[in-house]
């Protein structure tokens, strides 16, 4: 079994923790109807585009060729523009249940993707892993209490489910395609153009509900929740995210998404919303023995490593 990184683990765990504390506070914030989705996601990712380039001052100027330039718009668009485009769109057209469980197809996509493009072997401690890590978080959201019973139509709530899996297939995509992009440059290079690329594409859909924002009703608790989606579960995350990216294979990196749910019931429980039971406790004991599986699971170096080793011995 390769060496573990505990630096990438640890960077992934941080980023899924921050994102799954995201959602029941941007929950918390919309429910007042000051803002919408699209206002919030905009502050996403404008003030971290701002956060990210006032760092840059403060550190070594990177020259980035053209030729990576667009290179980090196509990155952009598969991390940011398309993922948390197609999931706010497909969660306003489906149910906030099936858009949960939906979500947890992430891991499955990156594991297919390093499969087909990096040539990585599926195992079965892989497989197995992948599916308890699923198992548990799916445990977790059924068991929430959630309704699903949104009033939408079946063929919108299909368009809506297929948009939110379109988007964990696009943040598995970047994951596996820009596993070794990202260490060409600094975290603060690659974020900055990443998040300036996505900026510029989302701010023409996203103007009008900016302009329509009563920004005088936000609360101070309100001002508190978005600026921590804008600096930890965004400015931080994504940083953490490429670090991740840098130390773990991407199926491995994938299988994190599954402490999103983990998060979200631990808030819920600390909130009175929600109380923790042994079906909780069987969740959790799948979600990390899921990624203790998929982690020791051999990775395409070992495979060769290992075959030559026994080629030698013939």
């Amino acid at each position: 079994m390769e060496k573990i990184s505990w630096k990438g683990h640890a960077s992934m765990f941080g980023a899924n923790a921050m994102w799954g504390l995201m959602s029941p506070v941007s929950k918390f914030i919309m429910a007042g109807g000051a803002v919408t989705p699209f206002v919030v996601t905009d502050l996403r990712i404008g003030g971290a585009m701002a956060l990210f380039w006032f760092t840059s001052f403060f550190r070594k100027p990177e020259h980035v060729s053209h030729k990576d330039l667009i290179s980090l718009f196509f990155a952009s668009l598969l991390a940011v523009v398309f993922n948390q485009g197609c999931f706010i769109f497909g969660v306003s057209l489906s149910s906030p249940g099936d858009a949960s469980i939906i979500t947890t197809s992430m891991p499955l996509w990156a594991m297919i993707l390093a499969a087909f493009i990096l040539k990585e072997p599926v195992t079965g401690k892989k497989v197995l892993g992948i599916a308890a890590g699923a198992g548990g978080a799916l445990l977790l959201i059924l068991g929430s209490g959630q309704k699903t019973d949104v009033p939408v139509s079946q063929s919108t709530a299909i368009w809506g489910d297929l948009l939110v899996l379109l988007a964990q297939f696009c943040y598995a995509l970047y994951i596996v395609l820009y596993k070794d992009f990202v260490g060409k440059y600094s975290l603060v290079t690659i974020m900055k153009w990443m998040f300036t690329y996505s900026f510029v594409c989302t701010l023409p859909f996203s103007a009008g509900d900016l302009m329509d924002a009563r920004w005088s009703s936000l609360s101070l608790a309100d001002i508190g929740g978005l600026a921590f989606i804008v600096v930890g579960a965004t400015f931080i995350s994504y940083m953490l995210v490429v670090v991740g990216q840098k130390n773990l294979r991407p199926t491995v990196a994938g299988m994190y998404n599954y402490i999103q749910p983990l998060v979200a019931c631990v808030v819920a429980v600390c909130w009175g919303m929600d109380s923790f039971n042994l079906t909780k406790a069987i969740a959790v004991l799948l979600i990390f023995s899921g990624v203790y599986l998929v982690t020791s699971s051999r990775s395409r170096k070992e495979l060769e490593a290992y075959e030559k080793k026994l080629q030698e011995v013939k």
